[in-house]
Order: structure tokens, then C-alpha cells, then sequence
């Protein structure tokens, strides 16, 4: 049977073997090249380019210089993203004052106060801190559930500077390398800014003192919240 003359291609033009695969089975790094030298070529005079606005981009195309050398492969690009950065829309179930429980984080299970939500969608919650430890903080809505249970924050005035850029820690110093700070033989323990203690007591001081007018709304917001065994949280009225 007679072979056929198009075995190494796939498709009508497309080859099935590499530029690589094809040097190699012409063995043409096998054919001596003759040693002399090529005659150069004298330099012809270079003629004086048509400034840039007269040339048009066929000229370009039809003038430009064919390049023999292809990259292995094409590293794609990511494209620029032209959607808008929004901040997500808050639940109707949460609003100023409503008591939410933490699913996740350091303070998962607590059950905190909302205040108001930020301009970046976090919400801003406070415990208050000397009720059940949670300081002012930001979390994600995704991450809480409302509950029925609210607190009259009307009297609570919120400064503006508490904010996203707020809550943005400061820069630390890197250790230079040293083999006691390394191991943290002379480490300092990492103290709280004074400004963020003095707004916690401002903004927990009208809070508290909505907290103690409504009977057991203190123990309430102290407690955490758990299931028990047997329980399902879908059938449970929050």
C-alpha cells in the first residue's frame, strides 16, 4: 500500500510534527557548511524616511520586516477589570442597633450590637467591650445572623473619623536578625493605641446605658451562642 503524502500533517496545512521534530529528521545538522566567508555587502545610502503622519498603517504593515523567531508559547494577559468596585446592599434584617451573633473569627458565637455599615459593605459592631469583651470592629455580613432582639442606639454619636482607614494597622519595624529577637527573648508586648481605647469608652457609654434599662438584655449579650444536640438552626426563631 502506498504511503501517503500527507502522514505528517493533521489537517490540510497544519503540521504534525514541531520545527524542532522537522530539523531533526532532515538531519540537516549533519550538512557541512562550505567555509568561506560572504562577500559583504557594500552599504547602500539609506533613503530619507516620509515623516510619520504621512505614513498610514498599510505602509507599516506592507513595510515591515518579517521576524523568523516565534516565542515558545504565549503568555496570556489579564484583562483590565471595568466593573465598578461596589459596596454589597445590607440586609433588610439588620439594622442600627439590631443584636447580631458572630459566626466567624476570633469572637465567633458572641453576640454584638450593630451600629452602621461602612462605605467598603463591612459592618461596624461593637460588644460593648465590658459586657462581653468584643471591641469595635468590622465584619462581614455574610459571616453574622440577625436577631429580633435590638438596643436603642439613637443617643449613640458616632465620630466620622470611624472609618475604614480607622481600623488600618500601623507598620512594624523588621527585626534586623538578631538571634534574641528572633526567638523573642526581649519582645515587647504590643499595646493598644490610647485614641482607640478612649473612643471604645465613648461609643460603650450610651450603649450600656441603653443595655441597662431593658431587663436581662445584659446577660443576654453576655452569653455566646451554641447548638446543643438535636438542635437544626433552620428551625430556630433568632
Amino acid at each position: 500500500m502506498a504511503k501517503s503524502a500527507h502522514k505528517n500533517q493533521l489537517a490540510p496545512g497544519i503540521s504534525r510534527l514541531s520545527r524542532s521534530k522537522v530539523f531533526s529528521k532532515r538531519a540537516a545538522y549533519k550538512i557541512v557548511k562550505d567555509g568561506k566567508a560572504k562577500v559583504a555587502e557594500t552599504e547602500k545610502p539609506k533613503k530619507a524616511e516620509a515623516p510619520v503622519s504621512e505614513r498610514s498603517d498599510l505602509v507599516k504593515a506592507l513595510t515591515a520586516e518579517s521576524n523568523s523567531v516565534y516565542p515558545v508559547s504565549t503568555i496570556p494577559k489579564s484583562k483590565a477589570g471595568r466593573k465598578a468596585i461596589r459596596a454589597p446592599k445590607l440586609r433588610q434584617s439588620i439594622t442600627p442597633g439590631t443584636v447580631l451573633i458572630l459566626l466567624a473569627g476570633r469572637f465567633r458565637g458572641k453576640r454584638v450590637v450593630f451600629l452602621k455599615q461602612l462605605k467598603s459593605g463591612l459592618l461596624l459592631i461593637t460588644g460593648p467591650f465590658k459586657i462581653n469583651g468584643v471591641p469595635l470592629r468590622r465584619v462581614n455580613q455574610a459571616y453574622v445572623v440577625a436577631t429580633s432582639t435590638k438596643v436603642d442606639i439613637s443617643g449613640v454619636k458616632l465620630d466620622a473619623k470611624v472609618s475604614d482607614e480607622y481600623f488600618k494597622g500601623e507598620k512594624e519595624a523588621k527585626p534586623k536578625g538578631d538571634e534574641e529577637e528572633f526567638f523573642g527573648k526581649d519582645a515587647k508586648k504590643k499595646e493598644h493605641p490610647a485614641h482607640k481605647i478612649a473612643d471604645q469608652k465613648v461609643v460603650d457609654k450610651e450603649i450600656l446605658a441603653a443595655v441597662a434599662k431593658v431587663p436581662f438584655l445584659a446577660s443576654y449579650l453576655a452569653s455566646s451562642f451554641s447548638l446543643s444536640k438535636g438542635q437544626a438552626p433552620h428551625t430556630l426563631k433568632f
